[in-house]
């Protein structure tokens, strides 16, 4: 062919060396570079050639990032296995004229840890792979690789990288990753490791002061083993099992013990490399306890980068002092979008929030935190979103600002939703993480949001509401995207809505029940249905593209007690079913005012009193709110019936307003239907609520009213002197047919809404 695509690594490639020396490729984006590289035209590149499309790297992995932008560029996309999008299909592909340098990445070493992996990423890849392996590991390779990352600390439940598959150091090394241990695994060796061969060395103990040889020889027989491969080597000890190390007691020998083993440990990397320690790559993180020795003055070593942490939340523990000498080695930063630990484990689904991410990172970044980002992912799904944030960051934190973030997030989804449905597919997104931030699904429960005052219901109907988005989104996709929208958004939305729905409806079946009220066993059903469908939703996502992802839902997110998971998974939230022949069926309620205003549904009378052959009937789910309140039968006089209202009001007013909301009954009896109302036994206030509704007044009345479904009527009632604030309603209907809705005392609050108001606070006898 006259047109070629060269790829090759400056210094590894004769080609490319030729095309420098001939003056057709300038190497100033290469020499001496990190990780970069450089997407170019080159005319007459060796004789018999035109032009050539050059990819050009400063290193082996500058060269992979390189292949990999033009595999992005041609619709390829980083997350086209672990998250099924789609490859985009072309007849012909075009490379114009130009010159791309993608320059270095800001931080040195970025990388995820897959951490609490069990039952979820270890289900799925024992069941998929037959373990945890390196036939797993190489598509976990690739998607670093494509994400421009090079760091990662392998999964760690019961899992040694390097013994489990002996292929799986090697294959990182071929793919180009850097290697390394987690904050409490040192020296390139697992804990798994250790709890298998314990009784080897020395005398099985995990602990500095009782076993320093025996530890010693554990750590060079790893180090040795691995010694050769891409490496960071983590230093220092914690205790086994991610606890605090087995010191002195005394915070000072704890220091000293810890310089001791970090100084034994760097002996034993020149002794295996046969070369000074600093020509080996180290980090010594600073997770929880272990921060305080190092702001007690421990001394670190000048070549061995210092990692930072967060909280486990995102939020960052300690950074250098601007104005202090920076340490010579660099340092780091340990991230959390995952966590296993107090006061509650959060691991099910994404409960992390950009905006949040991104002030902490940009903080971070700010104080020269530049040689090690890790981020811990869990299991990698569903972390799609603030894992690809994460290292996109890393790689160039100056592209980002606080007005941005929703644009980024719109590119994240353009390739796995497509151009037509990114702006309302990144909206959701958004909000919905929005949503989780506000409380991990972990530590939701019934008593989270405010019940009484409405809150609970508004943010489960919020949650609702943006899962109808979702699934109408996702109904209208074109099928190719399916997959990639069910898992990265439909999923998340629809299994946090439900689990919104089943903790508001086990509110409100506790909150009936205590008043023995009967519809606590409808929200006692609504609760069980719901904790049902969070299995069947599960089911879903794990039947997806022929059931790839089954086990990937598996962590436990319902009835969490203590920061770990309930014993035997999922628990059903406790509900209590009311017996309805023993049911209290109305009244005994008293109302707060809440803003000058007190409203009231009908049915929640504080008494009521009915005549002879008639009953006070409750039409469930009748008009905007809860339901319809009439005598019944409609044949009989309401002679002497009475509803009674019990409220507080603190006002000093000598009256307030009465506004009662009505069924649209017409008059049809030929003169309407007449009300009565007084407060505290004052003087009583008869009115019509419907004698213009007729057809008369059929375009200024009767036919509007028809419209709104209710009848609204505004009366002022007189209040007694020297009150206590304590007060009573009561009111009679004149007329058989007339249907309530709503009661409302307004003391000057009312606030005009579609809906009439919430309604206010009560109590129950």
């Amino acid at each position: 062919s006259d047109h070629e695509i060269i790829i090759g690594t400056l210094g590894k490639s004769k080609l490319i060396d030729r095309l420098v020396a001939q003056g057709k490729l300038d190497d100033k984006d290469l020499k001496g570079k990190w990780e970069s590289f450089v997407i170019t035209t080159v005319e007459n590149p060796r004789p018999g050639v035109e032009q050539a499309l050059v990819v050009a790297g400063s290193d082996m992995r500058g060269t992979i990032y390189g292949i990999y932008e033009i595999s992005r560029q041609l619709g390829v996309s980083p997350w086209y296995w672990w998250a099924d999008v789609p490859v985009r299909q072309r007849p012909s592909a075009y490379a114009s004229a130009g010159y791309y340098a993608s320059g270095e990445p800001a931080v040195k070493y970025r990388g995820i840890f897959i951490n609490d992996e069990e039952p979820a990423f270890g289900g799925w890849a024992r069941e998929k792979f037959g373990g945890i392996n390196s036939e797993m590991y190489a598509h976990v390779f690739e998607l670093l690789l494509r994400l421009r990352a090079n760091y990662l600390w392998p999964a760690m439940w019961g899992k040694a990288f390097n013994e489990d598959d002996p292929k799986n150091p090697k294959l990182a090394d071929k793919y180009g990753i850097v290697m390394g241990t987690s904050h409490h695994e040192p020296m390139m060796r697992a804990q798994a490791e250790w709890n298998a061969h314990k009784d080897e060395y020395g005398n099985g103990e995990w602990n500095y002061l009782t076993n320093e040889e025996g530890l010693k020889q554990f750590w060079r027989d790893g180090f040795k083993r691995n010694h050769e491969y891409r490496n960071l080597v983590t230093l220092g000890m914690r205790g086994n099992g991610d606890m605090a190390m087995e010191g002195t007691g005394s915070l000072q020998k704890n220091i000293e013990l810890m310089e001791q083993i970090i100084a034994d440990q760097r002996e034993i990397i020149e002794d295996v490399t046969g070369k000074p320690a600093s020509e080996t790559p180290q980090v010594w993180a600073l997770y929880k306890e272990v921060l305080k020795y190092y702001k007690n003055g421990m001394e670190v070593p000048d070549d061995v980068i210092i990692l930072f942490a967060d909280d486990n939340w995102g939020d960052v523990r300690y950074l250098p002092d601007p104005d202090k000498p920076k340490h010579p080695g660099g340092y780091g930063m340990y991230y959390h979008v995952d966590y296993h630990g107090a006061p509650r484990s959060y691991e099910w689904l994404n409960m992390n929030q950009l905006p949040h991410m991104w002030e902490q990172l940009q903080l971070t970044y700010d104080y020269g935190v530049k040689k090690v980002w890790i981020l811990n992912v869990g299991d990698i799904k569903p972390m799609e979103y603030p894992m690809t944030f994460f290292l996109d960051m890393a790689w160039n934190p100056d592209s980002f600002n606080a007005h941005n973030l929703k644009e980024y997030t719109r590119k994240f989804l353009r390739e796995k939703v497509g151009a037509d449905a990114v702006k309302e597919a990144a909206d959701i997104l958004t909000t919905s993480t929005k949503y989780n931030s506000r409380v991990t699904a972990e530590m939701l429960d019934a008593n989270t949001y405010n019940l009484e005052s409405g809150e609970f219901r508004r943010v489960r109907n919020a949650y609702l509401a943006l899962e109808a988005r979702a699934l109408r989104q996702y109904r209208d996709l074109p099928e190719r995207y399916k997959n990639a929208y069910f898992e990265l958004i439909l999923f998340p939305v629809q299994a946090m809505a439900n689990l919104y729905d089943l903790y508001y409806s086990v509110a409100m079946n506790r909150k009936l029940a205590s008043e023995n009220d009967p519809r606590a066993n409808y929200w006692a059903d609504r609760a069980e249905y719901c904790f049902r469908r969070d299995d069947e939703l599960t089911d879903e996502y794990h039947t997806i593209a022929a059931g790839k992802w089954n086990h990937m839902m598996d962590k436990t997110h319902i009835g969490y007690t203590s920061w770990d998971a309930p014993e035997g998974g999922d628990q059903m939230p406790r509900v209590i079913h009311v017996d309805t022949a023993q049911a209290k069926r109305g009244g005994g309620y008293t109302f707060e005012e809440d803003n000058n205003v007190v409203v009231m549904e009908a049915e929640h009378y504080y008494k009521s009193q009915a005549v002879d052959s008639t009953e006070w009937t409750i039409i469930p789910n009748m008009g905007r709110t809860l339901s319809g309140l009439a005598l019944m039968p409609y044949t009989i006089q309401p002679d002497g019936a009475e509803l009674t209202y019990k409220f507080t009001l603190d006002t000093e007013a000598d009256s307030v307003k009465l506004r009662t909301i009505f069924g649209t009954t017409l008059p049809f009896n030929g003169e309407g239907h007449r009300v009565a109302a007084s407060i505290d036994g004052r003087e009583e206030v008869v009115w019509n609520i419907n004698e213009d509704l007729t057809r008369e007044n059929k375009y200024t009345l009767m036919y509007p009213t028809a419209a709104a479904r209710i009848i609204e009527t505004v009366q002022t009632l007189p209040l007694p002197d020297n009150t206590n604030g304590s007060h009573t309603l009561a009111i009679r209907p004149l007329n058989p047919g007339v249907v309530f809705h709503k009661v409302i005392i307004d003391d000057g609050g009312y606030e005009e809404t579609h809906l009439k108001m919430s309604e206010s606070p009560y109590e129950r006898e």
